[in-house]
């Protein structure tokens, strides 16, 4: 892995939910448009594929929370 892709996923590890949405957003519509090389279309892919996943981590993140707060009400009720 190139240090310039190891920097772009640090960046990315660091997005909040909302950019790395809305960033993916942005990716998908420049794969959609067309009009790249390959090599610019693959690294584009691959950036969507890291936004994607960030995304994806913080909604397990939410999920967990959400199921932590309902068992946690639900031992309170107890």
């Amino acid at each position: 892995m190139a240090d310039s892709d190891k920097d772009e996923l640090a960046e990315i590890a660091g997005f909040g939910y909302e950019r790395a949405r809305d960033e993916l957003v942005n990716v998908v519509k420049m794969l959609e448009q067309g009009g790249m090389d390959l090599d610019e279309s693959l690294a584009l892919w691959e950036r969507g594929e890291a936004l994607a996943n960030r995304c994806e981590e913080h909604l397990a993140g939410a999920r967990k929370r959400v199921e932590d707060a309902l068992a946690g009400s639900e031992s309170d009720e107890s």
